[in-house]
């Protein structure tokens, strides 16, 4: 076992002591029998074995000396979170200055609603765009995430939870295999001590697809329950059909709206031309 108290000076005492208890083959296997990483083959990842006090601050300078990246459980527990990093992530995180784990479990639920938002409207996220809803303000020192935070009068997503309970204290050591080196090149892989602050990006700051796409987001006028976003990633046909019925008064679907989880399907209702939207049951034959 190593003592990390004084290798990282720069590190709140909080900080050095925040270990995973993910720290043992055994555990290691049972979550991923239970809990997908990738989005293809599993294979494509391997999780390596913590040390008893190894902290999340570590970085790869340390022997033995290898390139990782730590990433908390919880984002594949609740979040959905899948392997490995799409540009759009990637861009975001070398933006922002962080590591993986460094970015708040809420702040990730934007981060995959905004995508998921943008694939059921057949838009290209980037990460001028999502910084022109999402701002990251100036840290503080003692603070242990870092947070984004909605643009006021932008929203667009609701927070995945206001008080974000059980995400410390179990995170995987993500390693790439020989044959996939790829995953972890394209962003910071090791806690930071300098986050980059962002603020709203504006309308000209962007280029005009970003903005054409941003006014798009905007047009909606809706606030979007994230949980929903999240849960309608793998329904392509019914995420485009909430996207496009969101903004309506049909009494069902506003219990659809207000109520988790489903009632009924998505694919019981239809928009008709005069731009109303009914159920399918009750069109003439």
């Amino acid at each position: 076992m190593t003592s990390y108290d004084s290798q990282y000076p720069w590190a709140s005492l909080s900080l050095k002591r925040e270990c995973t208890s993910l720290c043992k083959a055994k555990r290691i296997k049972a979550f991923r029998e239970n809990h997908a990483l990738c989005k293809d083959d599993e294979k494509d990842v391997v999780v390596g074995v913590c040390e008893l006090d190894e902290p999340v601050c570590r970085d790869g300078t340390l022997p033995p000396v290898q390139r990782f990246t730590f990433i908390y459980a919880t984002l594949f527990e609740r979040l959905g979170f899948r392997l490995p990093f799409s540009e759009f992530e990637k861009d975001l995180l070398t933006m922002l200055n962080v590591a993986p784990a460094q970015l708040h479990p809420n702040s990730w639920g934007f981060v995959r609603a905004f995508q998921i938002l943008c694939a059921g409207l057949d838009i290209n996220p980037t990460a001028p765009m999502f910084l022109y809803f999402f701002e990251l303000k100036q840290s503080s020192p003692k603070q242990f995430w870092v947070s984004l935070n909605s643009v006021s009068g932008r929203g667009l997503l609701t927070l995945f939870q206001s008080s974000y309970k059980g995400g410390k204290g179990a995170f995987l050591k993500i390693l790439a295999p020989e044959h996939n080196t790829a995953l972890l090149e394209g962003f910071p892989l090791y806690w930071t001590r300098l986050p980059t602050p962002q603020g709203a990006r504006q309308m000209e700051e962007l280029t005009l697809t970003e903005r054409e796409s941003c006014a798009k987001l905007e047009g909606l006028e809706v606030v979007f329950d994230i949980r929903k976003i999240l849960d309608l990633e793998y329904r392509k046909v019914d995420l485009k059909l909430f996207i496009g019925i969101c903004p309506t008064t049909h009494s069902k679907f506003q219990i659809y709206l207000l109520n988790s989880p489903l009632m009924f399907n998505l694919s019981d209702f239809i928009r008709t031309p005069d731009g109303s939207v009914t159920e399918r049951s009750a069109l003439p034959d």
